[in-house]
């Protein structure tokens, strides 16, 4: 007796061939739409970035021109610093009185035989109103001599006022006590210059 024969037909090959080429397909467009939106997004950001790029390479071609126009402006107006303003201007900050050290020097000239009430600043000269109580024993000349000459020896007040002299003197009455209102007056090298200088 002979052994049966068979074989076997899978009827559905054509079916899996097919849903095998829809896969591979689908496969291919999704990674070709991977690509393209890739692609995309990379040109986007290039074309952005250029656009950045160009945006402020003419902001600075602008800012160029702005400056090279006031500098010709300035060049051609002649408003510029030249040697003699810059002189003029160092002049100027070396010639500055630094008034917060020139009243501590007064506060430890002045003792307690006088008192300044007011003192005032004019054309270059300093000028102090003070009194003194008139007393026996006590001779008013020679406090304000002495007041003139501590100003004169304190070298922050002598070297912006190379010439201090007394000025007028005057004895009044002021609630039944008798004081002498006298004045000393502070000249600054640039009050000297004016004095010295002949009138036209």
């Amino acid at each position: 007796m002979t052994a049966p024969f068979y074989f076997k037909v899978n009827l559905n090959k054509y079916g899996e061939m097919k849903l095998q080429a829809e896969k591979e397909n689908k496969t291919f467009r999704n990674a070709v739409i991977g690509y393209l939106i890739g692609a995309l997004l990379c040109f986007g950001g290039l074309f952005y970035l250029s656009k950045q790029l160009s945006r402020k390479v003419e902001n600075r071609r602008q800012y160029y021109k702005e400056v090279s126009a006031q500098l010709s402006k300035y060049q051609s107006s002649g408003e510029y610093l030249s040697v003699a303003d810059v002189d003029k201007l160092a002049q100027t900050f070396s010639n500055r009185i630094f008034w917060t050290k020139k009243l501590e020097a007064l506060s430890r000239d002045i003792d307690q035989q006088l008192a300044v009430r007011k003192l005032s600043f004019s054309n270059g000269v300093l000028t102090l109103n003070g009194i003194i109580e008139v007393s026996k024993g006590v001779k008013e000349g020679d406090i304000t001599f002495d007041f003139v000459q501590r100003l004169k020896a304190d070298p922050e007040i002598s070297n912006d006022f190379p010439e201090i002299k007394s000025g007028s003197k005057t004895r009044q009455i002021a609630k039944d006590t008798e004081i002498l209102e006298f004045v000393i007056e502070c000249y600054s090298k640039e009050a000297l210059a004016g004095k010295k200088r002949p009138e036209q």
